[in-house]
């Protein structure tokens, strides 16, 4: 009995021994400042990871060029003028001369702090403590503490906001283009200058603008409140919680609550996808408040809005780059096939949501997090900046046969504002660390210089050319630590891990990351070794279409010249002939380039040489693909023969045709217009009108019945309502607002039989509805019905 008893209690130690070594312990730690959650995993300081040579450092460089090739006094001129200051230069353009102005100031701000921290550059200190001696001047010559460079934005919130005069529509708020998005950018500027360079000054300016703002909406009821929030207005609720954790003062925290979007929010945070239909940037920015606001109050209902954001948006609306967003706006989930244009992937998108993810890793240090961040970091942001000149990207085309459409740099937009300070911050989210664990989310090479622990740990890597990572160790005492390395969801033959030449046994699975406790020592080395494999990725509603991937990499096949004459053909995008759905079987490295592969008599009608998307620049290409079977191949042409013979039997019928957007045949047919524009989709010339309208003369046949056929995109979002008019008589109300995703169609107008009588041509008109845009439309032909 005694012997059992001794066994029993032998088996209980021995089972609570392997519980131990095999369970890894959560920690979480405090900041120690205002935030009164615990998070798992704490980002380093910018000024404590510094980049070694490799993609990021060279995109960094390119980044310090921009940065300095700008000059202040032109971001600052319109703030000098509507204060009643003389302008010292002239102001930038592009959406600086509308009155979205001012917005480029608040990234310009917030590029070069981070940039400072990056570099520790003194030019870059010196440049914004200059703009807020200046912002300073401007506050105080407006005596109020309002700091604006929108034309009568003082007087129009003064006059018509506070006094519950609201005229807001989606980018529209009392005739401004979106103020509150533009005040919350100079307010973030203003933040991360007082936060990264120490500028006390800046703090105060913001605080005083902060009072100004609030004095506006003081007086505004809830309703008036959400109608004024149906503008968008950026992170206006992230900036004045951070202004609360700067200050401690509670009226920021309340004033926050102010800017929450009930229409919004409050679906998501009970688990509804509301998105489809929404534009994409004007809600991300709300949930990263929700975010900030969640560590700042320990609000389990902010979190949850935003975990269901971030997982909806990333699981259901993006593509294999980590982008999202078509023309701006989200479509339906999981419908993404016909989603594929030179306007998808709009790269501001993509900097906040990877703003959203750095929250949300450090909440729960989760791996599927970490894996996004690569998956946008490498596919979409380094993908979006030039690798000679560091022009940057608007929207990131995913079209088939599609280019990349680089941004003139003094032609303000907001990706241009975005592109400042996403390659200011390389560093920024490659370590993170609580008291016990150091994790290595990405592999960038990087040192780190963790002061606390008197440890330095350089990351050596060519990553992603070379498939794996090095990690060295340096430090005057030994220290014990677990160092958490991250497993990729994409490692499909495993992961090696030698710890100072030793083999550690692995047993996680991909997707979550691989802890080694031990005490580290100066000379210790891990490495890492990550073997990438060729896989498909498939769209959500079509298993055919299909995007091929190499380890973390998006592969997009070169099919020319950005200008290839070639690029309308049907087949100019080659299909994949084969039911083999593994690409490693048709598909061969290309000897010298690195992650470069040929396609294997697979390609219909020609093979194609694929290589990572980031480095792809100046030609054509295609990131997804379709793949047939031999049946599915007849069916195909089978359904595109009878396209072809639709299209003949409509131009056997049609008596007079325009091609919208083409000069001469325009002038042919006496085309007029006010507020209008010519555009081009798709290797196809366009004619639109916003808040306008434009018209062509044609031809008729007298005591024949005629039909309009108006050809359009169906894939174009946004408020795209107007009347089409025959000689000054509407014969239809047309919105061709998301009508048909991915297609170009034709639509039948019935002219009745009294409008053309006696007559040998008539005027066509398309005329918008107030805040709307008239087309784009395509062709336009009269045909005998």
């Amino acid at each position: 009995m005694k012997l059992l008893k001794r066994l029993s209690l032998l088996h209980l130690i021995f089972g609570l021994f392997v519980v131990s070594c095999n369970t890894t312990v959560e920690h979480r730690v405090q900041t120690g400042g205002a935030e009164v959650v615990a998070f798992r995993a704490i980002a380093f300081d910018l000024t404590e990871v510094k980049l070694l040579e490799g993609p990021f450092k060279h995109a960094t460089k390119l980044n310090i060029t921009s940065l300095l090739n700008y000059k202040p006094d032109r971001f600052l001129a319109k703030f000098r003028t509507e204060a009643g200051l003389d302008a010292k230069s002239e102001h930038y353009h592009g959406w600086e001369d509308d009155t979205l102005a001012g917005h480029s100031l608040g990234h310009f701000l917030s590029g070069c702090a981070l940039m400072y921290q990056t570099t520790s550059d003194q030019r870059f200190l010196d440049r914004v403590n200059y703009v807020v001696e200046e912002l300073k001047i401007v506050q105080d010559a407006d005596g109020d503490g309002y700091i604006g460079a929108f034309p009568n934005g003082k007087q129009i919130f003064e006059d018509e906001v506070a006094k519950g005069e609201i005229h807001s529509r989606s980018f529209n708020l009392n005739g401004i283009w979106a103020p509150y998005y533009t005040q919350h950018k100079v307010m973030a500027g203003l933040r991360d200058v007082y936060r990264l360079c120490g500028n006390k000054k800046a703090l105060e300016i913001e605080k005083r603008f902060a009072n100004w703002l609030e004095e506006i909406v003081t007086g505004l009821n809830d309703e008036q409140i959400q109608k004024m929030l149906h503008c968008e207005h950026g992170g206006m609720n992230e900036v004045l919680a951070d202004l609360y954790a700067d200050t401690g003062d509670e009226k920021y925290l309340n004033f926050s609550r102010t800017f929450h979007h009930e229409d919004i929010l409050e679906p998501l945070a009970d688990g509804q996808d509301i998105l489809p239909g929404k534009h994409g940037n004007t809600q991300i920015p709300k949930l990263i408040g929700l975010a900030r606001r969640y560590e700042l109050t320990g609000n389990e209902r902010d979190r949850k809005a935003a975990e269901f954001f971030w997982s909806t948006v990333v699981d259901h609306h993006s593509y294999v780059t980590g982008g999202h967003g078509n023309h701006e706006y989200f479509g339906q989930p999981d419908k993404l096939r016909d989603r594929l244009s030179s306007g998808t992937t709009e790269s501001c998108n993509v900097y906040n949501i990877l703003k959203l993810s750095r929250h949300l890793f450090q909440w729960d240090a989760s791996a599927e997090v970490a894996d996004f961040y690569e998956r946008a970091l490498f596919n979409h942001i380094l993908s979006s900046q030039h690798p000679e000149d560091g022009r940057v990207i608007y929207n990131l085309s995913l079209e088939m046969g599609g280019y990349k459409t680089y941004q003139n740099p003094y032609w303000f937009t907001c990706c241009v504002g975005t592109g400042m300070e996403n390659h200011s911050k390389y560093s920024r989210n490659i370590f993170f660390h609580n008291d016990e664990e150091l994790f290595v989310s990405q592999f960038i090479a990087a040192e780190l210089t963790w002061k606390e622990k008197g440890l330095r740990v350089r990351q050596v890597t060519n990553y992603p050319e070379e498939q794996g990572t090095t990690l060295e160790f340096d430090c005057s005492v030994p220290v014990r630590l677990t160092l958490q390395i991250r497993y990729p969801y994409w490692a499909e033959k495993g992961i090696e891990i030698l710890v100072n030449g030793h083999e550690k046994s692995v047993n996680q699975k991909p997707g979550s990351f691989i802890p080694i406790r031990r005490k580290w020592k100066k000379g210790d080395k891990v490495e890492v070794k990550i073997p990438f494999t060729l896989r498909l990725e498939t769209m959500p509603d079509d298993q055919n279409r299909v995007a091929i991937m190499y380890g973390p990499l998006v592969l997009a096949g070169d099919l020319g010249p950005v200008n290839d004459p070639n690029a309308g053909d049907a087949m100019y995008v080659p299909a994949l002939m084969t039911e083999d759905r593994n690409p490693a079987n048709w598909m061969e490295p290309v000897a010298g380039q690195a992650n470069t592969f040929q396609t294997k008599g697979v390609g219909k009608p020609r093979d194609i040489t694929l290589r990572p998307f980031y480095a792809t620049h100046e030609r054509r290409y295609s990131v997804y693909w379709d793949i047939f079977s031999e049946e599915a191949w007849k069916e195909y042409q089978m359904e595109y023969e009878a396209q072809l013979e639709r299209k003949k039997k409509l131009e056997e019928m049609t008596i007079d045709f325009v091609q919208a957007g083409e000069m001469q045949p325009e002038r042919d047919h006496n085309f007029k217009g006010e507020r209008t524009i010519q555009g081009e989709f798709r290797i196809r010339k366009n004619r639109q009108a916003r808040d306008g309208w434009f018209s062509f003369d044609m031809k008729v046949m007298m005591g024949q019945p005629m039909g309009l056929v108006v050809e359009y995109w169906g894939g174009f979002p946004g408020s795209k309502t107007f009347d089409i008019l025959v000689d000054g008589e509407r014969i239809a109300t047309e919105n061709i607002s998301n009508n048909k995703d991915g297609h170009f169609i034709d639509v039948l107008y019935e002219i009745p039989e009294e409008m053309t009588y006696g007559k040998r041509k008539v005027t066509i008109k398309f005329q918008s509805h107030p805040g709307h845009t008239a087309g784009p439309v395509f062709g336009v032909r009269m045909i005998k019905r």
